[in-house]
């Protein structure tokens, strides 16, 4: 474990002065956000973006753009879009893998996952639900 927490301390750096997670230019490192509430992890295209409070989405689809633009509070990832696992446990804004998340309660939760280290396992195995509720208050106290 504490391997895993100088990781996260060395990765979330450049992040903390941001709401939203924007590598690459956009939420969800440019993949599609409406696209994972049908279990499916695609990266957006170019041809397809929106704005939404000042950030960047990209669709797979014309119809994920449109499904988007009537209800975008709905597909925005929790926590910014920063990994929930980091956020619920450290309350650190770490940089996500774009195809470990999950849909939890209608909504997107996505994870770190790399070097060995797949944080939507460890979100799992250590309580979900716990976990998810820390994260609702460090995310407030990080906002703020």
């Amino acid at each position: 474990m504490k391997k895993i927490g100088i990781f996260f301390l060395l990765i979330s750096f450049s992040a903390f002065s941001q709401k939203y997670n924007t590598k690459k230019g956009c939420i969800a490192e440019g993949y599609d956000v409406v696209a994972y509430f049908n279990n499916t992890a695609k990266k957006g295209d170019k041809k397809f973006t929106s704005e939404f409070k000042g950030v960047q989405f990209k669709f797979s689809t014309k119809e994920n753009l449109e499904t988007f633009k009537k209800s975008p509070k709905k597909y925005v990832p929790q926590y910014g879009g920063f990994c929930a696992y980091a956020i619920g446990t450290r309350g650190e804004k770490v940089s996500i893998n774009p195809k470990t998340f999950e849909i939890r309660d209608g909504k997107l939760f996505l994870f770190y996952n790399s070097w060995g280290t797949n944080t939507l396992e460890l979100w799992n195995k250590e309580g979900a639900e716990k976990l998810q509720k820390q994260a609702d208050e460090n995310w407030k106290n990080i906002i703020n």
